[in-house]
């Protein structure tokens, strides 16, 4: 995955003579970005802190009005169409890209918003399966697309919480709200913090010498997204327990380390294990946002370091080749801090760097994993992006 040459004017050309070539239209062009997490890894949905940045790769989506009531829908990246009728949009996860666009149209419908039919076209330069939320920023463009094709407007933190709602229902993913939010809300230039419970957020400038890497291992386990859910059964197992023995507990947001040691023993060690991790992430959260705040970029590293040993070790998330990566980032100089980010089992890592390391760093990671695994990663050199748009 590559970013156009040519920046957006181009991307929005090509695809634009693409789709007139597909249906014989011109479409108007909708953006959302990935994103990166720097760090707070499986605390939004436990009403956590989080620190996402959006990334300056998009999922665009092309889209032009019908005539009839349907919804054609053409990937280019699977190369593939599929034809969504507005009375047959109700059922469970199909297992296919298209239940993204299908669910985001579904909710919207459920909402009561009248959806025209539509041509869309779709293409994504987020890496999939990398845990760069290639899904959250596909939901953020297909609503955008409806929403405007249609001639209404919902605020933004709308169109956020109903591309979560169509991920719970139509996918089978039950993902916090960070990836939808970041790409709905990202700011050039800034990572937020985030309170997944409030919804509240601070912009965190990113320092004009520094530079965000992405490292990609090339592998994306199969066990990834039942793990994932059942991370999160273990979590609301934890605050169960808790919550009878300790007043005003909701999410683990409102456990302290020192309460969940208190009442170890009412719990499992792997229930233990998974809320020590995210009850500790979320103060890593916290102590890396003021470190960013006050220019102590060796500190903000060292709790990136810190956050990847407990999503090896607490919630289990991690694996040989994500381990490699960040071992392999610590021992090269101007590297402040490392860690996998997204929901594990391979995917990707996120690397906080000086600009005048990034061009060493890119060959060292390249040769020194290709020698270890016999594949050679993807290191993205990211810009931090703004949120979904109009392009």
């Amino acid at each position: 995955m590559v970013r156009p040459v040519g920046g957006v004017d181009s991307m929005v050309e090509s695809l634009a003579e693409r789709f007139q070539h597909w249906c014989g239209q011109m479409p108007r062009v909708f953006r959302a970005p990935g994103r990166v997490n720097l760090i707070g890894e499986h605390t939004d949905y436990n009403d956590g802190f989080v620190m996402p940045a959006a990334i300056d790769f998009y999922t665009w989506v092309a889209g032009a009005r019908r005539d009839d009531r349907g919804l054609r829908v053409y990937s280019v990246h699977f190369d593939e169409n599929v034809e969504l009728s507005p009375d047959a949009l109700e059922g469970p996860p199909r297992k296919h890209w298209s239940d993204y666009v299908r669910g985001v149209a579904a909710v919207m419908q459920a909402d009561g918003h009248s959806l025209v039919g539509a041509n869309l076209m779709i293409h994504g330069q987020v890496p999939l399966g990398a845990g760069l939320s290639s899904s959250a920023s596909l939901e953020l463009a297909t609503a955008l697309a409806l929403m405007s094709l249609s001639g209404f407007e919902l605020p933004a933190l709308d169109l956020v919480r109903l591309c979560r709602r169509a991920e719970h229902e139509y996918v089978g993913t039950r993902c916090g709200i960070m990836d939808q939010f970041i790409a709905a809300f990202g700011r050039s230039g800034n990572a937020l913090l985030l309170d997944c419970r409030s919804l509240d957020f601070n912009l965190l400038p990113i320092p004009a010498y520094v530079r965000l890497a992405i490292c990609n291992t090339m592998v994306r386990h199969e066990l990834a997204a039942s793990e994932y859910n059942r991370r999160r059964a273990d979590c609301e197992t934890g605050v169960s327990i808790l919550g009878k023995r300790l007043s005003n507990v909701l999410a683990l947001r409102d456990v302290s380390l020192g309460e969940l040691e208190k009442h170890r023993k009412a719990l499992s060690d792997l229930v233990y294990r998974r809320c020590r991790h995210v009850i500790s992430e979320n103060q890593r959260v916290l102590d890396a946002a003021e470190a960013l705040k006050s220019g102590n970029l060796d500190r903000f590293g060292q709790a990136m370091y810190a956050s990847h040993a407990s999503l090896r070790e607490d919630y289990q998330v991690s694996c040989r080749e994500l381990d490699l990566l960040v071992e392999l980032a610590s021992a090269c100089d101007g590297v402040y801090g490392a860690r996998m980010t997204g929901g594990g089992f391979g995917g990707c890592t996120v690397n906080l760097l000086r600009s005048d390391s990034v061009e060493f760093f890119q060959r060292y990671i390249v040769q020194a994993y290709e020698k270890e695994t016999g594949r050679p990663p993807e290191v993205y050199v990211c810009s931090v992006a703004q949120g979904a748009s109009v392009a």
